[in-house]
């Protein structure tokens, strides 16, 4: 990927009021998207975002920006990630902009961009846009200004698009579904679409005040859901994150299935209807029961680096159409351009209604390896990834587990942690790995600062 100062694997993240995240850079963002991406397919662009109070600022300053640059723009309100890409192509816009933090807490905000198709900007755009923000704004002349218009039938036009995801046959009449909506994006999206599919519908975290976004609930924190499952009698329940572009799911008993789990349900629904073309992709962190359950189907996986922009560029490269990561984000080509939480729940709702199986035996003939990620925190700019000390408790690890597991380091690509990741067999040696082995790079952060 090209070095770039503001743009991360998701677009440009952080805590608002610490620049980037600020309303002047914002607006220049705004002014220095519309110069760059105006003349690409129109001058219009769609701004969604999800339900953060910092949301309501930084909408007015992206649309400020855009109008300066001439650049008509199209208001969608609290909408999911997924929607926002969905109603740029429909649309015909010449841009999607996101105002999320996605998982993180409402006091960070972010901004993110699709292309025209639906799809997030490539490299080349991100970098015009970089060059030409420490450019001062230049108005067009004022009768070619900007106008903004709010848009009052976006949520209904992504329901729509939702329920023609899955087959037109088949409903969701007789099963009681639990939706943690995280507080976020799709608090009202998801339940209506579950509804209007015939299900019976107990929602959760549906009551943002623009606060509480992911405060123990979603995906990130599922265990409320598990309980209400099980307390209801539900036969699924699904958490989404704050912006809706992931989702996990627990079944009947409340026992928890991640992305992971959820890319094998996809996967061998789409194989029995002869409808899975190329590899699964997924990445560094994929749960190697995962590769194992998929190999005896006879589907290879691909893995890549941690991160839906490279799920994608895997997708797109060895011509698949599903992907996607053990957070729960999963990309469905072959339904949309992008991760898209509800779309990949209703996939697997519809495999539990085609087998007439429930959600608790879908995962009948795959076994997971346990997994240990462990989260270090790290200064800003700090790298512990040369540490020689941290190096040679990495080959200790990797010595212990031979071959029944795996070790994985990561940078987090939008907060200042070191992911350490342990896999293998037994769950206990896993667990006191990784422990371990963040007792070691914690070591490595310390010596980091002082030296």
């Amino acid at each position: 990927m090209v070095e770039r100062n503001y743009f991360g694997t998701d677009g440009i993240r952080g805590r608002v009021g610490e620049h980037p995240v600020t309303p002047d850079f914002v607006l220049r963002l705004g002014w220095a998207a519309g110069r760059v991406l105006a003349g690409e397919g129109g001058r219009k662009v769609v701004i969604g975002k999800d339900t953060r109070l910092s949301g309501y600022m930084f909408e007015s300053a992206l649309e400020a920006g855009f109008a300066a640059a001439g650049v008509h723009t199209l208001m969608l309100g609290p909408m999911p990630t997924p929607a926002i890409a969905y109603l740029t192509r429909t649309m015909q816009a010449a841009a999607g902009v996101v105002i999320s933090a996605s998982h993180n807490p409402h006091y960070d905000n972010g901004i993110k961009f699709f292309g025209h198709n639906g799809y997030k900007l490539d490299d080349a755009a991100e970098t015009a846009i970089e060059g030409l923000l420490d450019s001062q704004p230049d108005l067009v002349s004022c009768d070619s200004l900007g106008r903004a218009t709010r848009v009052g039938d976006a949520p209904g036009r992504y329901i729509e698009f939702c329920k023609s995801s899955i087959d037109r046959q088949v409903h969701l009449r007789g099963l009681r579904i639990v939706v943690d909506c995280a507080q976020g994006a799709t608090y009202q999206v998801a339940p209506a679409v579950l509804r209007e599919l015939g299900a019976d519908v107990i929602v959760m975290g549906n009551t943002p005040d623009g606060l509480n976004i992911n405060v123990e609930c979603g995906s990130q924190a599922p265990g409320a859901l598990q309980e209400r499952v099980v307390s209801e009698g539900a036969d699924a329940g699904l958490a989404f994150d704050g912006d809706g572009d992931r989702v996990v799911m627990v079944d009947s008993r409340g026992r928890l299935i991640d992305g992971d789990g959820l890319l094998y349900i996809i996967a061998a629904a789409r194989r029995a209807k002869g409808q899975l073309n190329g590899s699964i992709v997924g990445t560094q962190m994929t749960n190697l029961g995962l590769e194992i359950a998929l190999r005896s189907m006879g589907i290879g996986l691909e893995r890549t680096k941690v991160g839906d922009r490279y799920v994608l560029e895997r997708l797109l490269q060895v011509n698949g159409t599903l992907g996607g990561e053990s957070s729960g984000h999963i990309i469905c080509l072959d339904r949309t351009t992008t991760g898209d939480g509800l779309v990949s729940a209703l996939q697997v709702l519809e495999a539990m209604v085609s087998s007439e199986r429930p959600l608790s035996e879908l995962l009948d003939n795959i076994e997971f390896y346990p997994q240990r990620l462990v989260n270090v925190p790290l200064l800003k700019g700090v790298n512990v990834l040369d540490s020689p000390q941290l190096r040679e408790a990495v080959n200790e690890v990797e010595s212990e587990l031979g071959e029944r597991g795996r070790v994985l380091l990561r940078a987090s690509g939008t907060e200042p942690l070191l992911r350490v990741m342990v896999e293998g067999r037994d769950a206990e040696q896993v667990s006191s790995l990784a422990e371990q082995l963040a007792q070691a790079a914690a070591t490595a952060a310390e010596r980091a600062v002082v030296n």
